[in-house]
């Protein structure tokens, strides 16, 4: 078994800006395009089109000057005819390639975001509770949104343009080796100023887009959590300090914004600055070729020459802009990456089985000497020990922070246990298949999380398929139809974002509702009544006796009234099992049980 993973396993605690996974850009793309596989047909088409548009973009300058420098200074009527409609057709044709190119770039993109949002998200799903206990939701937010569309520019426009740039880059310099070799030796050497360029700006823009991306994600998470707690909020009289906050990580943002682009507004235009001395250069050099040589034949062969330089320059201009977006890509990518490379705490084994129960409906539960720490070295449980029979109702009792709450979260499987055993019909949950295992787990938490939908979606949200007419039964049988059919649509009613349009009271029973309808082996009520007034509580205590037969079932309680009838009472204290035995038996005891009793904890808190 795994050792307890520390809080710190976890990138998102760190500050992301200085994670480096990979600096190469195009190493961020080939991982991207690796996963890209299954759309190899739609990328060799378009892959066709980037090389026969890179090749005939300099074709046109070559055809221009071959028609100056033989018909028009022949004064050739009917050479000069053929030449122009040859560059009319050949600008048509590269035009249709640019068409093609653009429409299937977009498609490659669309596709690889697509596949990599999906794969995001069955990566997030897939983490252990522990995660989500230390990553703020903003960040993930960030991570299938920005992030994402920050590879789709990448993908759809860098990859592509820079491939047809770099492609009449090539066919430009071999053109203007053939046209002077001379000439084309002064062109190579503005390489090394390029190079040096490149290395003096590219690690000053890439970090500052780290920054800026970093607080963008630090900002949806402030946003979410704001909107999240909006009541709290305005109950303490937090929003100008929220508000504050929130400036200030925006000014964060925007000033790393604008720290990228004032790099970028020095470097795009030395590169400007260096095309354009170097084609001052060239045009000296060739009127000294022409002047030099006597040979007006050589007018031609230097226009020609200067209009493949504008092809062979202009590139550099383009991909100085793509390389900004790229790299805008590249922290997009490192963070997505970094995601999806962050391997769960714990995961099921290789040789895991499905879970087979053995009776018909409730399951033995059993606890042996278990140990569990959310973070190492702060021990939560220390030695839970218990054995719940088939249908047997297990209720936890015990003060704040005494463990109630893990032992339900470890019988659930959210949580691997970091000591001991715990054991389901005798079944290890170490080696059972958490789906299958779960699939057999219904839980009611203090406060139900409902969906956007109707009532009705929410209470079938484990049984999609299930028919109203079964879901109007389970309320019958929990006797609370009441309560939901005086809504204004009835079980049709939207509950809004977060059941925001149904009371406290009617979420609970939308919950319990949901899970007695998966028909579980095992429920977990964790203070499922708490939120419910007294008439509703004693409704539901009423019904679940009946409902209840057969289950097996783990109650923690937040009224001692609630349990009296449990068969099997767990007095929680430091993380132990301090009592245990039925409800008569601890109050003839005379222990933490009877003290908890005797100081009328009925109509208080645990």
């Amino acid at each position: 078994m795994k050792p307890v993973i520390p809080l710190t396993h976890f990138p998102d605690n760190r500050d992301e800006h200085q994670y480096r996974p990979d600096s190469d850009v195009w190493g961020l793309m080939r991982r991207v395009f690796r996963g890209a596989a299954a759309h190899r047909g739609l990328l060799l088409r378009l892959a066709v089109q980037v090389a026969l548009r890179g090749a005939l973009l300099p074709l046109g300058a070559w055809v221009m000057g071959a028609v100056i420098n033989g018909p028009i200074e022949r004064r050739e009527v009917d050479g000069i005819l053929v030449g122009a409609a040859g560059y009319g057709l050949l600008a048509v044709l590269t035009n249709w390639l640019f068409h093609y190119r653009y429409l299937y770039a977009l498609a490659f993109g669309e596709e690889v975001v697509h596949d990599l949002r999906a794969r995001l998200f069955r990566h997030v799903m897939s983490m252990p509770m522990a995660y989500f206990d230390t990553v703020k939701v903003g960040r993930l937010i960030g991570r299938l949104t920005s992030d994402v569309d920050g590879i789709r520019g990448g993908v759809q426009d860098v990859v592509f343009i820079s491939a047809v740039q770099v492609g009449q880059m090539v066919v430009a310099g071999v053109m203007m080796a053939v046209c002077s070799p001379w000439m084309f030796l002064s062109v190579l050497m503005m390489a090394p100023v390029v190079w040096w360029a490149n290395r003096r700006f590219s690690g000053r823009i890439v970090d500052a887009q780290r920054r800026a991306s970093e607080r963008f994600s630090r900002i949806s998470a402030t946003l979410a959590e704001t909107v999240a707690g909006l009541r709290e909020t305005r109950a303490f009289v937090r929003e100008e300090e929220n508000a504050r906050f929130f400036a200030q990580l925006a000014r964060d943002q925007a000033a790393f914004n604008v720290e990228a682009a004032r790099t970028s507004a020095k470097f795009l235009p030395f590169l400007d600055f260096i095309t354009q001395g170097f084609t001052a250069v060239l045009l000296f050099v060739g009127g000294w070729v022409v002047v030099e040589s006597g040979d007006a034949t050589r007018v031609g062969d230097v226009i020609r020459f200067l209009l493949l330089t504008g092809m062979f320059f202009e590139p550099i201009r383009s991909l100085g802009n793509q390389y900004n977006t790229a790299l805008a890509a590249m922290v997009g990518a490192e963070r997505v990456f970094r995601l999806l490379d962050t391997l769960p705490a714990w995961a099921d084994q290789s040789d895991a089985v499905g879970f087979e129960a053995r009776g018909e409906r409730g399951v033995e539960v059993e606890f042996r000497g278990v140990d569990f720490a959310y973070e190492a070295g702060k021990p939560v449980l220390e030695g839970v020990s218990f054995l719940a029979q088939p249908g047997w109702t297990v209720a936890l009792v015990g003060e704040t922070g005494s463990g109630k709450t893990t032992v339900t979260a470890l019988a659930a499987k959210f949580y691997l246990a970091g000591g001991g055993a715990v054991l389901i019909d005798g079944q290890n949950l170490c080696g059972v298949l958490s789906e299958s295992y779960r699939s057999h787990v219904a839980i009611v938490p203090q406060q139900c999380w409902l969906f956007s939908g109707s009532v009705l979606d929410n209470i079938r949200f484990a049984c999609p398929d299930v028919g109203e007419e079964r879901v109007v039964e389970v309320l019958e049988r929990l006797g609370v139809r009441d309560l939901l059919d005086g809504l204004p649509d009835g079980l049709l009613t939207d509950v809004g974002e977060g059941g925001k349009n149904v009371s406290a009271g009617q979420r609970q029973v939308i919950g319990f509702a949901r899970a007695l309808l998966s028909e579980p082996r095992l429920l977990i009520l964790d203070e499922a009544t708490s939120a419910v007034d007294a008439v509703m509580e004693r409704r539901i205590q009423d019904a679940l006796p009946g409902l209840l037969e057969g289950r097996t079932s783990l109650v923690v309680a937040h009224r001692l009234s609630t349990i009296r009838r449990a068969d099997l009472i767990l007095v929680m204290g430091r993380g132990r099992v301090m009592e245990h035995g039925t409800h008569d038996e601890l109050l003839a005891a005379g222990g933490m049980y009877a003290e908890l009793w005797r100081r009328g904890m009925d109509g208080g808190g645990l």
